[in-house]
């Protein structure tokens, strides 16, 4: 695992801010049955968590936003990301792999956290490169 920058998020042009993630996938790899091939689709993990909360939470992006501590806009991008890369992941049948990106493990202090009360207990800014083992 090689960590780019750990506590700030600002190794881009324009500082880039951290989003808040409360829940880590346990399943990372998925992979056509029919066309195991080599080339691979990654999705980040705060893609991952854009999608989860709208998708499998039934959240708006506004609410999505809000719990992911970005602005409403960002959550239109990283879903916009998800739904291109899903759907090439089962037109073409590529790897899916879950992994790195810019997020921080929610705390149990932070307001979303205290309203529901079951999120993870991590605060570090976590940057890795895509290509890099988590």
């Amino acid at each position: 695992m090689k960590l780019i920058k750990i506590g700030k998020c600002d190794n881009m042009a324009r500082p880039s801010k951290c989003k808040r993630i409360c829940f880590l996938p346990e399943n990372i790899e998925f992979l056509s049955e029919n066309n195991p091939t080599t080339k691979t689709i990654v999705l980040t993990i705060e893609e991952f968590e854009c999608a989860r909360l709208i998708d499998y939470e039934g959240l708006s992006q506004e609410e999505c936003a809000l719990r992911m501590d970005v602005a409403r806009t960002t959550v239109q991008r990283l879903y916009s990301d998800v739904r291109k890369k899903m759907t090439t992941f089962f037109v073409e049948g590529k790897k899916l792999t879950i992994k790195g990106g810019n997020y921080t493990l929610c705390s149990k202090e932070s307001e979303p956290c205290l309203q529901r009360g079951n999120c993870h207990r991590h605060q570090k800014c976590n940057k890795f490169n895509i290509g890099d083992k988590e």
